[in-house]
């Protein structure tokens, strides 16, 4: 049941209406985006939604059930408003969504919620996106406790591992670049491979505050999981963490914590389980 005031229900109930219908995006950096169907801009709660966007909803799906409820909404990727490069980095994931609908000509009515949630999946096509807007319910689709695994299940440096990363962080710049993802430092004199899973956060440039994953370290030269969506250029500079792979070995002789492994290296695997009579090794 959703609540409206008086007014905008005998709005609704009238034989014409009035209605836009508005976004409210609310980043995890703080910044707060408005968007709307209308043919002008709304100004709404102090929120300016813009109507340049060219954003159009799907139909809002809604049960009674626990099912995820969800809705798409596609739009133009506009240099003014939302850029790819920003996507890309990040700077939209999970932020909070606000759907809702108003009378424009009489914003004293108030609103009617459609959908509060998150951003979900992102698509391009184009000079086009189109975002899954996630409602409350994904939340209950979250997964419960963990399973067996011969691989290590906590992260590097978080309180279940405890190793301290600054005895496994190293800061430098960048001597040359081959292009967003592939680049070297000339001044690296680790062995290959100690930076591979690791992750490296530039502290300077167009990048600077993004995090990525490192795929590769040979011979100085550092590549990344994916592509970075700024520029990368010379003298960018950064601090890189050493990589764990998860495994037992590397974790006695990289970083000498066995003792928090968490994960069960010597648990049968799938190969046991399907095992028959027929195929067993002896």
């Amino acid at each position: 049941m959703k609540i409206i005031s008086s007014n905008l229900a005998s709005h609704l109930a009238s034989e014409v209406t009035t209605l836009a219908t508005c976004w409210k995006l609310s980043r995890r950096d703080g910044t707060i985006m408005g968007f709307t169907d209308h043919n002008e801009n709304i100004i709404y709660n102090s929120v300016t939604y813009l109507a340049s966007s060219g954003f159009t909803p799907s139909a809002v799906a809604n049960n009674s059930e626990l099912a995820v409820d969800n809705m798409d909404i596609e739009g133009v990727i506009d240099s003014l408003a939302i850029k790819e490069e920003d996507i890309k980095a990040g700077l939209y994931d999970y932020a909070q969504i606000e759907v809702f609908m108003i009378n424009y000509n009489d914003l004293t009515q108030g609103g009617i919620n459609l959908r509060t949630g998150w951003l979900g999946e992102m698509k391009f096509s184009k000079n086009r996106f189109t975002i899954e807007v996630r409602g409350l319910m994904q939340s209950l689709t979250q997964g419960i406790g963990e399973l067996y695994s011969p691989s290590c299940r906590a992260e590097l440096g978080d309180l279940r591992c405890g190793v301290n990363l600054n005895g496994y962080t190293v800061t430098g710049s960048v001597t040359s670049v081959t292009n967003n993802r592939i680049f070297s430092d000339s001044t690296r004199n680790e062995d290959d491979a100690y930076f591979d899973f690791g992750k490296i956060t530039f502290t300077s440039g167009l990048n600077n505050g993004l995090s990525m994953e490192v795929k590769r370290f040979r011979d100085k030269i550092i590549t990344l999981v994916l592509p970075l969506p700024y520029v990368l250029a010379v003298s960018d500079a950064y601090s890189l963490i050493a990589g764990c792979d998860k495994n037992l070995n590397t974790c006695i002789s990289k970083f000498s914590n066995a003792v928090n492994f968490r994960g069960e290296p010597y648990v049968p695997g799938i190969d046991k389980m399907l095992e028959t009579a027929g195929t067993k090794n002896n």
